[in-house]
């Protein structure tokens, strides 16, 4: 069974709920009176490490109500849950703080980050990444297959955290639109639903990074932040030698307009975030995701 990269947050589903209204993100707590009994080491660790310093409240156990019911669901395991706790404070929290701040991070993060262990199967066999609510909600599919003693940056990015900068960078252009010029130049190839059907990295000669990029003008600009900041520049360059000369130029092109975008609009500096990503990814492996701390 090919599994394709199907991700709902990217879909109908998030269009609908977000991508079509600016979020209104608040920096008051939205939790202020939720308690837990018998709470946990990790809810102690959270409680520092998230809710004080960001306002994030991370749900690892597993609630019915947050969850899709529709889907045959396992909750995270302790031992997982604490390691992409860690992870996600340490390569996607901490790498915006660094180049923005923490008040940054507190006013536009989503407030809520909610893990599932098992998989998010889709009728038809695809595979959910992960689903973002109106800005304010990301849920993580897949948590119990984290391999914390021996983490790999390839298989952390594809699962968590490709979809959380591509949410994120969803939160900023809603905030901060981005210029109208970007969705003129790859007008004619736009697939709409039909970007399933895409093949053999044919989505690179129309001038999309992703396959998913190619479905419209919003997903086309979060992937391009998502994937540039996940990616070291050989990877970047091996793309684009696969594409044809105008996809290329297509992807250049909306690259600059994005570059520009988030340095006008938010003071951000795609390259510098790319470099405090990469230089975290690399030292993945030298944390210690057992131990709180």
């Amino acid at each position: 069974m090919k599994i394709r990269y199907y991700l709902l947050a990217m879909g109908a589903m998030f269009l609908m709920a977000s991508c079509d209204k600016e979020d209104k993100l608040d920096e008051k707590s939205i939790f202020p009176d939720e308690t837990v009994s018998n709470p946990t080491p990790l809810d102690k660790w959270l409680e520092v490490n998230y809710q004080q310093p960001y306002n994030i409240q991370l749900k690892y156990r597993f609630e019915f109500k947050e969850s899709d019911t529709e889907k045959n669901l396992a909750p995270a395991s302790y031992d997982k849950a604490v390691a992409l706790a860690k992870l996600t404070k340490y390569l996607w929290i901490e790498s915006y703080e660094e180049l923005k701040g923490r008040d940054f991070i507190r006013k536009y993060c989503p407030k809520i980050m909610h893990f599932i262990g098992s998989y998010g199967y889709n009728s038809g066999g695809s595979v959910t990444l992960g689903v973002a609510e109106g800005g304010m909600k990301i849920t993580l599919y897949n948590v119990n297959n984290i391999d914390y003693e021996n983490p790999d940056i390839e298989f952390l990015n594809y699962w968590f955290f490709k979809t959380m900068h591509h949410e994120f960078a969803h939160i900023l252009h809603q905030t901060k639109p981005y210029p109208v010029d970007f969705n003129e130049i790859s007008a004619a190839n736009y697939q709409s639903e039909s970007w399933v059907n895409l093949e053999d990295d044919e989505w690179l000669d129309l001038g999309f990074i992703t396959d998913y990029a190619s479905r419209e003008t919003q997903e086309d600009f979060v992937e391009l932040i998502a994937n540039y900041v996940t990616h070291d520049q050989a990877w970047w360059d091996a793309q684009l030698a696969k594409a044809s000369k105008d996809g290329r130029a297509a992807i250049e092109t909306k690259l600059d307009i994005v570059r520009d975008w988030l340095k006008t609009a938010w003071e951000i500096d795609l390259d510098a975030l790319r470099e405090i990503v990469q230089r975290r990814s690399a030292n993945v492996k030298l944390l210690d995701l057992q131990t709180l701390n």
